[in-house]
């Protein structure tokens, strides 16, 4: 299982990644993730400008074997979703920390990631 040190974690198996020089945060689903789920064959994202709190159910991600909630781990507005993931919604499968992001979120303040684990604490909660 892959867990890149450089991003933040949910609990609920979503990862953050602050964009470079900016005050977005890139969202997506961790490789522990896609994996439970199985092939991801529908990608439901929330729409650009959709207010958001941490926390918050914003769309879902359909699998062969079920449906799963998409959880947003940071509170602000959203910004971009991947709009390749219409066509090609296996990306998620493929490259969950690359190619298969879901969505960017401004975050509404300083300190956004600050709730969520780091590479150590959420490879101990995948391995608990």
């Amino acid at each position: 299982m892959i867990i890149p040190d450089e991003l933040r974690y949910s609990a609920e198996h979503e990862w953050a990644l602050t964009l470079d020089g900016t005050s977005k945060v890139r969202v997506g689903i961790t490789d522990y993730a896609q994996d439970a789920l199985g092939d991801v064959v529908f990608v439901d994202l929330p729409n650009v400008g959709t207010e958001v709190a941490a926390g918050e159910t914003v769309g879902e991600l359909e699998s062969t074997k079920s449906v799963s909630e998409v959880y947003v781990p940071v509170g602000g507005t959203v910004t971009a979703v991947n709009e390749a993931l219409a066509d090609r919604p296996e990306l998620v499968n493929e490259d969950p920390y690359g190619d298969g992001w879901l969505f960017e979120v401004e975050v509404s303040g300083a300190g956004a990631l600050d709730g969520l684990l780091d590479a150590a604490a959420y490879r101990a909660l995948t391995e608990g």
